[in-house]
């Protein structure tokens, strides 16, 4: 059942002109980046091969793309997260849905799941330009899958956050508002950090976790926050559905 409420979700989203729009804007956006980044690392390339531990073009061309990437996605995810709850309950399908025989946590994995599968399209073809690198030089994959990795672990975050906010409200475009103004704040956080890198603001922080992971290392104090951060907001999302399926 999970698996049918999400092809749904993702099968709704593409019926629609954002879907299409956000891969094709995204896309073009970052294809100019990733022109870019090949435009410097060429102009620097004599002088890297007299550095030892020269970066490689996974740091210098591969990871600002998807830090790029990172910051586009923050703004474009409200306006994809908004409607998974919000328009149900706008159109009066919510009541439905609740009363029929699926659990609150098939509805929310369900839902969850739908939009997950739209980012990893997104992300399959944003891989497909620092891939595409193969056919000039060596790629270190492994620096290159941390970083993806990295990307999709930020988008389910996004994902999850909207999720939850978009159950809050029947109006989408608040759900939109709402999730940018919390994912920004947890994008900026950091910058009120004054007490060194133990500071609490630094570990509440999406970019003190996605950072590191765009650019390659893994660690996994960085998954544990993510996976946290996830199932954190799917459970106040469940939570929240099932305290209005009682009422209801």
């Amino acid at each position: 059942m999970i698996l049918n409420i999400a092809l749904r979700e993702l099968r709704s989203m593409f019926l629609s002109p954002l879907a299409w729009t956000v891969l094709a804007v995204t896309q073009l956006i970052l294809c100019w980046i990733f022109f870019t980044q090949i435009d410097s690392f060429f102009s620097i390339q004599k002088e890297l091969t007299t550095l030892p531990n020269a970066p490689g073009v996974i740091d210098l061309i591969a990871a600002p793309v998807l830090e790029v990437a990172s910051i586009i996605l923050l703004m474009i995810s409200p306006l994809l997260t908004m409607r998974l709850i919000s328009e149900e309950r706008r159109n009066g399908t919510l009541t439905l849905l609740l009363s029929s025989p699926i659990s609150i946590s098939e509805i929310v994995f369900g839902k969850f799941l739908g939009i997950t599968l739209f980012y990893l399209i997104l992300i399959g073809m944003i891989s497909l330009m620092p891939l595409s690198l193969m056919m000039g030089t060596e790629l270190d994959l492994g620096k290159l899958a941390a970083g993806l990795l990295g990307l999709l672990l930020l988008l389910c975050s996004f994902a999850a956050a909207g999720l939850f906010l978009s159950s809050l409200t029947a109006n989408p475009v608040v759900a939109a508002i709402s999730t940018f103004g919390l994912l920004l704040l947890l994008w900026i956080i950091e910058n009120s950090s004054n007490n060194g890198a133990d500071n609490i603001f630094n570990y509440l922080s999406l970019t003190h976790h996605v950072t590191p992971l765009l650019r390659g290392m893994v660690n996994s104090v960085d998954l544990a926050y993510f996976a946290l951060f996830i199932i954190t907001f799917l459970l106040l999302t469940i939570r929240q559905m099932d305290a209005e399926r009682l009422q209801g």
